[in-house]
């Protein structure tokens, strides 16, 4: 146990997202996605919901506030305005974690692209469909430092 990070993060993924740098990429997907066949790096965290494992990676991890876009979620049922709960959800935990920052969605055959290239990807518990993020790592900048 460590003090001040959430028990959820085991070991495996406290070390990815330590080896991670500033504009990799880590996925959180549901049960229906096929993580094996997508993973570069795999974890397994099943017994949990994607949005609980949003908020604990968040409590970690910065996103990246130097592009346009450093959360990304896929488009339910072809449709990228439409809404599903789950959304709402890592809004929620995206809010409370890294404020200012916005879920963007991208539609069909490009989401799984991204999440194929990304450094790691956790599969999830989550069964709800449409129930994955991808996340863009950020920086923690020196205090004191120029921006």
């Amino acid at each position: 146990m460590l003090k001040g990070i959430t028990p959820l993060l085991g070991p495996e993924v406290l070390a990815i997202l330590r080896a991670m740098g500033h504009g990799d990429e880590i996925a959180i997907v549901d049960a229906n996605y096929p993580a094996d066949a997508h993973a570069r790096r795999l974890v397994r965290m099943d017994g949990h919901d994607a949005p609980v494992i949003l908020d604990a990676v968040l409590s970690l991890m910065p996103l990246d506030a130097a592009v346009d876009g450093a959360a990304f979620r896929p488009c339910a049922f072809g449709d990228c305005e439409r809404r599903e709960p789950v959304f709402a959800e890592f809004e929620a935990a995206i809010a409370r974690r890294e404020p200012g920052f916005r879920l963007t969605p991208i539609a069909g055959e490009p989401f799984y692209d991204r999440v194929r290239a990304a450094y790691a990807v956790i599969a999830s518990g989550e069964r709800r469909l449409y129930g994955n993020i991808i996340l863009r790592k950020g920086v923690i900048a020196t205090p004191g430092a120029a921006p």
